[in-house]
């Protein structure tokens, strides 16, 4: 009988363009023992999930990756015992493998870390939402095949807010400013710096981050908008963090608003039932009062240009004279697929960057882009669904307010030393993930 020998055991590559796939679970603990075709993983490759099967008997002795994790084909995932004598033949042996914590490692002990640059944090938050409500029901009226389970199963919505008659981005966006600045109690002069997130401007100009300027009264400040879609507030925080550590400011506004009602076209499926109206805002500042900001990824990858789009500006429909579609358009199967996995990968990256584990993170507050795709990317990202916060339930997606208007929903359950990972995709497509502690 063959002597008991120890090996790696590699993914199978499911196409000879692909480099690497997620472990979205396991089916097999360390210590376990298995029989030849036996399912020890469920996989996610880009082109499908499939089972990898054992492909001998034998006993585990350690998993080198952790579920949610993405491995390279060309690494092993787990270390096994068996006594199967066609296992021995061309394949390097366990010793010679490097375990993948290492690179975690590298993340925890990383110059770049939070220890090493100044304080930057959120003094506080701030919301506002319009009134109206809009249930399924209402929206249904124009789809008589649908029903209202089928569209929350689907999406997860099952009411909106939508801006009143007469209400703009500026004028919602003032209304969560204020409301900043009354719970901070910061005094508006003492803002270094405007930036506004938006994909629905008042106009094409000037900025409505200075029609907001404007209205709040604020001194001769730079003040601007930004637009990276649903990852846009994010986006805002960056840059006023940026600002704060090359000493361009000390205190910095940063506002998410959207008002997308009415550029859903009555007749589109895909994309009427999805969006809210409403606005965010946070005052970023240098010091460690408030909730310190952590580790910050951004990214774009413009092979998702046409998943999610607009062609006309603005956050009203044009008077058709023009060549261009007026209309949001949503691509939902690729969107789906996109957005599930980069939320998980830039999920991972952060909490790795930020020197914590899975297990740490008291909540994931994502975009809240749609149900079925947090769920699909909490399964690869190693956080449980149900420490990811979602209120997309009742308001829809509110693109770049969706998450300042999270955390203010939040506050009354949020404890000091909570860890937690803000995170959005949007069109572009544009990836954010920013760790911190409240």
């Amino acid at each position: 009988m063959t002597a008991p020998f120890h090996l790696p055991l590699y993914l199978p590559a499911q196409g000879a363009s692909e480099t690497e796939a997620t472990l979205i679970e396991w089916r097999v603990a360390e210590g376990d023992e298995f029989r030849k075709g036996q399912v020890l993983a469920q996989v996610d490759s880009a082109k499908s999930v499939f089972d990898f099967e054992a492909p001998c008997d034998g006993r585990v002795l350690r998993l080198l990756f952790r579920a949610g994790e993405t491995a390279a084909y060309n690494q092993p995932v787990l270390e096994i015992e068996t006594t199967d004598p066609a296992m021995r033949d061309g394949i390097p042996p366990a010793a010679s493998v490097e375990p993948p914590v290492a690179v975690v490692q590298a993340a925890r002990q990383s110059p770049t870390g939070p220890a090493a640059t100044p304080a930057v944090s959120i003094l506080g938050l701030g919301g506002y939402l319009p009134d109206r409500v809009v249930t399924n029901a209402e929206l249904l009226r124009e789809f008589p095949d649908l029903s209202e389970d089928y569209v929350y199963q689907v999406t997860g919505i099952r009411t909106r807010r939508w801006a009143g008659e007469g209400e703009k981005p500026s004028s919602m966006a003032l209304r969560a400013a204020e409301e900043t600045f009354s719970k901070t109690g910061v005094d508006p002069k003492e803002i270094d710096a405007l930036i506004l997130a938006t994909t629905t401007p008042d106009a094409a100009m000037p900025s409505t981050a200075c029609v907001l300027q404007d209205q709040l009264g604020l001194p001769d400040i730079p003040a601007f908008d930004l637009n990276a879609a649903c990852s846009g507030w994010l986006f805002a925080v960056v840059m006023a963090r940026n600002m704060i550590l090359t000493g361009m400011a000390r205190k910095v506004l940063t506002v998410g608003v959207d008002l997308q009602s009415r550029l859903l076209e009555p007749a589109d499926r895909a994309a009427r039932f999805i969006f809210g109206d409403g606005a965010g805002a946070a005052i970023v500042a240098a010091g460690t009062k408030g909730h310190p900001l952590g580790e910050i990824l951004l990214g774009g990858d413009a092979t998702g240009l046409m998943m999610a789009r607009r062609e006309a500006p603005g956050y009203l429909v044009c008077d058709g004279r023009s060549h261009f579609d007026p209309w949001i358009r949503l691509d939902g199967q690729s969107l789906f697929r996109a957005a599930s996995e980069d939320f998980a990968a830039i999920i991972r990256d952060v909490i790795a960057r930020s020197g914590w584990d899975a297990a740490e993170v008291r909540w994931i507050v994502p975009h809240q882009a749609n149900r079925r795709i947090l769920k699909a990317s909490a399964k690869r990202s190693g956080v449980s669904f149900e420490r990811y916060f979602l209120n997309l339930e009742y308001l829809g997606n509110t693109s770049s307010a969706s998450i300042p208007l999270a955390l203010v929903e939040m506050e009354p359950q949020l404890h000091p030393g909570d860890k937690i990972v803000l995170c959005s995709v949007g069109a572009g497509l544009t990836t954010a993930a920013v760790s911190m502690q409240w």
